[in-house]
């Protein structure tokens, strides 16, 4: 059974096969993936490919950010598995993207906050983990507002990068599941 949520603006859900070409089109952005590996056509479709099969694996993941009656594709938020072997995993981890007409407005955080609560709910998370290079203030913003905190000494190197690189060095913040 298909998941979304709404939020008072937004509608998150699952991806449908015409949501490859926005993504595709935001991935192109050097502004929207100035923190991000630049991903090309066939890297887009790649990475659509693989958030599809984590939700089909694990019953979430990224979901496409609608805002109803205005635009079907703003962005992508949701939780993933951390793929990467790294000193705190096995984890799940926040991500958000959005396309650059859509900053500035707390899209960011109302989705993330959608998604975060569908973890800790729905799914049974005891922790959601978030993390972006040091550069990346808007993001680190989102995790403080979200109620995340970070402890410097876990901050780590992504494996995706060279060491030394500018995107390799990550910050690291936490989310414990509130206490009923």
């Amino acid at each position: 059974m298909p998941v979304a949520l709404r939020t008072p603006r937004l509608l998150l859900r699952e991806w449908r096969d015409e949501d490859v070409e926005p993504f595709a089109a935001m991935s192109a952005d050097p502004a929207a993936m100035r923190y991000l590996r630049p991903l090309d056509r066939a890297a887009a479709t790649e990475w659509v490919v693989r958030m599809r099969n984590h939700w089909a694996a694990h019953g979430f993941g990224n979901f496409v950010v609608e805002l109803p009656g205005e635009a079907p594709f703003i962005g992508v938020i949701g939780l993933n598995h951390v793929r990467w072997t790294l000193p705190f995993t096995p984890a799940v981890e926040a991500g958000w993207r959005l396309a650059r007409a859509y900053w500035g407005q707390g899209y960011a955080l109302e989705a993330a906050r959608a998604a975060i609560e569908d973890g800790f709910g729905r799914l049974g998370l005891a922790e959601i983990v978030a993390y972006t290079v040091p550069a990346n203030r808007a993001s680190w913003r989102v995790m403080e507002r979200l109620g995340m905190t970070r402890d410097p000494p876990e901050d780590f190197d992504h494996p995706s990068q060279p060491k030394g690189h500018p995107l390799s060095r990550h910050v690291l913040y936490r989310l414990r599941r509130p206490e009923a």
